[in-house]
């Protein structure tokens, strides 16, 4: 198995579906996000949004619990060196909230794997470039950004 084949480069997997419930929405946003339309049924109609919606960080925090639920598969390795290990992020760029992800809604989260690079100055690891999306029920796209992740491999 190639390191493209572990990673399965230009493949989209489906991590998961959350449906985001009201109580859920508010209670994140009370902490996190407290914004009229994110704690407030009533007076979120009354706002730009018209309803009762999910922080943007809430959907992305959620793809990230989906993402860490739903690990790279190590079954069948046998390239060089042990089972690639996950490290850290050094980051994500070109969030967007795309539409609104109001309460009930049901959320898909997504993760293709777009590429992977030796890191110069940490001989063995290799950065490892996603895209993440989320859809919501009607296949509209909510959420997108750009991540990447270090993983140490055994070249």
């Amino acid at each position: 198995m190639t390191l493209d084949e572990f990673f399965r480069i230009g493949t989209t997997v489906t991590l998961g579906s959350h449906r985001f419930e009201p109580e859920e929405i508010k209670a994140f946003a009370r902490k996190y996000d407290p914004q009229v339309f994110h704690v407030d049924e009533e007076a979120a109609k009354d706002s730009v949004l018209g309803g009762l919606c999910a922080s943007g960080w809430h959907t992305a925090a959620t793809w990230m619990k989906y993402n860490l639920e739903k690990p790279m598969d190590a079954e069948g390795w046998d390239g060089p060196g042990p089972v690639p290990e996950f490290g850290p992020s050094p980051g994500f760029k070109n969030l967007k909230w795309l539409k609104p992800v109001y309460a009930g809604e049901t959320v898909t989260f997504t993760r293709t794997a777009v590429s992977h690079r030796p890191i110069t100055s940490r001989p063995g690891w290799r950065l490892l470039a996603l895209r993440s999306d989320a859809f919501d029920s009607t296949g509209d796209k909510v959420l997108e950004f750009e991540s990447a992740v270090l993983v140490k491999v055994g070249e």
